[in-house]
């Protein structure tokens, strides 16, 4: 039996990873069928409603509380997930601090970019150098001609990390989601052949931001994806899916950008 963890799925994209992964394994129709585990932080209730959709499926799945901003509390789930779940398929690093809503929108640029720091990349940092190391121990030969699967880890990063991005948002996310980007690159040159390690890198996804921003921000997303639309976590989800999968098991150390292809004709208006 092998497992499933995916960190900050309670809501949004952290969710609908979970519950794609967990529909993707009933797909396969394993002698076995994974157990997984969803993590939170304080969002309790849709931790449970992330778990129940999963349980549907025949899955089980428990669900952990942890703050990743505190790295003593951040390597403790690291080893409570490992101790729970067993040996470990495939590992989401998606939890990220969300500083767009509610309270964390109101604070200065100093305090948002602290809190990004803390959890998108301490955190996960000290979680990944616990969890990585165990999944490249476990048993099995990556390179099995049986078809064995090798041991995936996905983080999340963004697709304008690399360039740059104007405002505040940009030089807040901009370096900190590039840092992940580089962790994760230099964590599958440390880890193969055993684990594969990649990257999503979302463009603008219509989270809960997305849904109730300015039409100035809903023109722009729209105009710089060549699909012109918001992207989905459903669009994100089916990224991470296929990383993870057998059809994934040549690719190690990429990151894959789900943006809808960039615009390079588009020009951001005066806002």
């Amino acid at each position: 039996m092998t497992g499933i963890v995916v960190t900050g799925a309670s809501s949004g994209i952290g969710r609908q990873i979970a519950i794609q992964l967990a529909q993707d394994a009933v797909r396969r129709e394993s002698p076995t069928a994974p157990r997984m585990l969803v993590h939170y932080r304080r969002n309790r209730a849709g931790a449970e409603a992330t778990a129940e959709s999963i349980q549907r499926l025949g899955i089980e799945c428990q669900i952990v509380a942890a703050d990743l901003s505190e790295i003593s509390a951040a390597e403790q789930f690291a080893r409570d997930a490992l101790e729970r779940v067993g040996p470990i398929d495939t590992w989401v690093n998606n939890a990220g601090a969300d500083v767009l809503t509610g309270e964390p929108a109101s604070w200065s640029f100093d305090r948002k970019l602290r809190w990004l720091l803390d959890v998108d990349v301490c955190g996960t940092a000290a979680i990944s150098r616990i969890v990585g190391p165990a999944m490249a121990e476990q048993e099995g030969d990556p390179l099995d001609d049986a078809g064995s699967v090798t041991p995936s880890m996905v983080f999340i990063g963004w697709d304008q990390a690399p360039e740059g991005m104007e405002g505040d948002a940009g030089m807040m996310f901009g370096p900190v989601k590039a840092a992940v980007m580089a962790f994760a690159k230099s964590l599958a040159q440390t880890l193969a052949p055993r684990v594969r390690v990649n990257c999503v890198a979302p463009g603008w996804i219509q989270t809960a931001w997305g849904e109730s921003t300015s039409e100035y921000w809903n023109e722009r997303a729209t105009s710089q994806s060549l699909m012109n639309r918001w992207g989905s976590a459903s669009d994100v989800a089916a990224a991470v899916a296929y990383l993870t999968s057998p059809a994934a098991g040549f690719i190690t150390g990429q990151t894959i950008n789900v943006n809808g292809g960039w615009n390079r004709r588009f020009l951001v208006a005066d806002d």
